[in-house]
């Protein structure tokens, strides 16, 4: 029998009960042993729901449950740093939904506890990393398919504007650019394999909410530039064009890839367009292995805390350059 690390989930976000349990019931080396809520009654249905074995009404019983051996946390945003930290503490893995914090000092203190337990695996969980068309994709820009890469663009946006949604509460980390803004940097630093010189940003805010909703952002890299925009109250639509010069690649569902159809990226150079199709999968899948594969082999986890760090210092740096109305460095200036 192929050796399994077992699995807790700290809540029972929507997130979990819709996208991410039920891609691991095909995990390879991940299963899901306990589901916690502060509502005891809510774990249990979760639990009942999708088959999991215990329920517990409270964080620290799933933290002290011995036969666990990671957590997956899909809390809300400012709740990342202290939760992974408490994982931490227990002697638990740390899978993390994105964005891994509030800021990057918070990252920091998150990357600075993690050295303390060299033997415990942490890491943001950018599942969109892990799909097949965004390796191939990758794997053409790194082989120069479209030449030397020149620009980015990317758009990612969805329309709610409900008040009580978590995504829509400013002070506890919600906002477009902390939900989604956030890929479309992660992937312009995954592509160009380097950190952005200087960002640039104009953002609009939800006069009630106080919430970022529709932001549009640009990075000069030292060899490009990525421009992107994101919405919580727009239509729904996102796409990715990577472009050198000698081709583009178009990404048709970049970030959400469907779980239960082949996903489609399409090819351009000169006068000739291929499209590329790749075999059904589940990205969260491919992740939750990805990591439980980390931990059996004790090695290093896919992408280093640093990252998410590094991806934290770029938000930041598009929120001040807003406010500033000016570009601005990534180190402050």
């Amino acid at each position: 029998m192929t050796q399994k690390v077992r699995w807790g989930i700290l809540s029972t976000a929507k997130i979990t009960t819709d996208r991410v349990l039920p891609a691991l019931k095909d995990c390879n080396f991940t299963q899901v042993d306990a589901i916690c809520s502060r509502n005891l009654v809510q774990a249990q249905k979760a639990a009942t729901l999708l088959g999991i074995e215990k329920a517990y009404g409270t964080y620290e019983e799933l933290l002290n449950d011995a036969d666990i051996d990671a957590i997956y946390i899909p809390l809300p945003n400012h709740l990342h740093v202290e939760w992974s930290i408490k994982c931490l503490e227990a002697g638990k893995h740390v899978l993390c939904e994105k964005p891994i914090g509030l800021s990057s000092k918070e990252a920091q203190i998150l990357l600075e506890a993690a050295k303390k337990y060299p033997h415990l695996k942490v890491m943001e969980g950018f599942m969109y990393r892990f799909h097949p068309q965004w390796i191939h994709a990758k794997e053409l820009v790194n082989q120069k398919w479209i030449g030397d890469l020149k620009v980015i663009q990317s758009f990612f946006s969805y329309y709610n504007v409900d008040p009580q949604n978590i995504r829509n509460q400013a002070e506890i980390g919600g906002g477009g650019l902390m939900d989604i803004g956030c890929y479309c940097i992660s992937l312009s630093r995954f592509l160009f394999d380097a950190e952005p010189l200087n960002v640039a940003s104009n953002i609009d805010y939800d006069p009630v909410m106080k919430t970022d909703i529709i932001s549009s952002g640009m990075m000069q890299f030292a060899n490009g530039v990525s421009s992107f925009t994101c919405s919580t109250q727009l239509v729904p639509y996102q796409r990715v064009n990577i472009i050198g010069d000698l081709g583009r690649i178009e990404i048709e569902i970049p970030f959400n890839a469907k779980p239960l159809e082949p996903a489609k990226i399409s090819l351009f150079k000169a006068d000739e367009q291929k499209d590329v199709f790749f075999d059904i999968t589940n990205q969260y899948t491919l992740q939750f292995d990805a990591f439980s594969k980390a931990i059996l082999d004790n090695t290093n986890v896919p992408t280093p805390l640093e990252d998410a760090v590094n991806n934290m210092k770029v938000i930041e740096a598009m929120f001040a350059s807003d406010k500033e109305k000016c570009w601005k460095n990534i180190n402050g200036a």
